[in-house]
């Protein structure tokens, strides 16, 4: 069965739909919490490739500019992957963790996003498979106090918006960033906004407005993350291609 690493950052940061969706198409997702010791009960970044099919890094409430030396020991293990064209998909955290590790540099934003947000699919973006299906202007999810201010020079823009320009980026073929929570199921949401106070505090944001905002928008949210999802899925992860890796 083929292997997918997944390397999670804190308890309210799960795979969620995006999860639930490559185990629908027969992956077994080894998941690891890397920011806990492994004397703690955590687990620790993989040193090689080895039964190693694709990474998916996911959200966390740490920044890259922490140094952490679990972050370091991923840097090394997403440019394996990377350059070994095995299939690579980061969260918010997880994107800019791919960012950093590829070249480019990260930055802290003026304000927070948080809450529900227009984001563009720009023209690469169109025509790109992963992102098929997906209104050119649709509404997701963001919580997040640093972006992405430099792309690495062979990164591909594919999503934007007026407060982060760098919303979804491709590198390679294979190696995909979305700075948006689109993994995110309702309950997981509302986990994620429970555990996240300090940084809706400093948005200006009141959990009960992002219960508004999931209110009018989770249902559309919904079925077009289902979509990136299966996208993601069918043709990130194909599974023919990786038996043969």
């Amino acid at each position: 069965m083929a292997r997918i690493v997944v390397l999670q950052h804190g308890a309210d940061n799960a795979p969620g739909r995006l999860g639930m969706t490559l185990r629908d198409h027969a992956f077994k997702l080894d998941v690891r919490r890397v920011d806990i010791p492994p004397s703690e009960g955590g687990h620790g970044v993989p040193q090689d490739l080895d039964d190693l099919h694709g990474l998916l890094v996911l959200g966390g409430a740490q920044n890259v500019d922490q140094n952490l030396p679990w972050m370091r020991q991923e840097h090394e293990l997403l440019r394996k992957a990377h350059g070994a064209g095995l299939p690579v998909v980061g969260l918010c955290l997880g994107a800019q963790i791919i960012a950093q590790a590829l070249g480019g540099k990260v930055e802290k934003m003026e304000a927070p996003e948080v809450g529900f947000k227009k984001v563009r699919i720009l023209q690469p973006g169109q025509t790109e498979t992963m992102l098929a299906g997906v209104p050119w202007e649709c509404m997701q999810y963001l919580s997040h106090q640093l972006k992405v201010k430099v792309q690495h020079a062979r990164d591909q823009l594919l999503a934007s918006n007026d407060a982060c320009k760098t919303q979804c980026s491709k590198a390679g073929h294979r190696t995909f960033a979305f700075q948006f929570h689109f993994e995110l199921d309702r309950p997981g949401l509302e986990r994620l906004v429970r555990s996240e106070a300090k940084l809706l505090a400093e948005a200006g944001v009141t959990p009960g407005e992002i219960a508004a905002q999931g209110d009018e928008h989770y249902a559309r949210f919904a079925v077009i993350a289902d979509r990136l999802s299966l996208n993601l899925a069918s043709f990130a992860f194909p599974f023919s291609e990786l038996l043969s890796v």
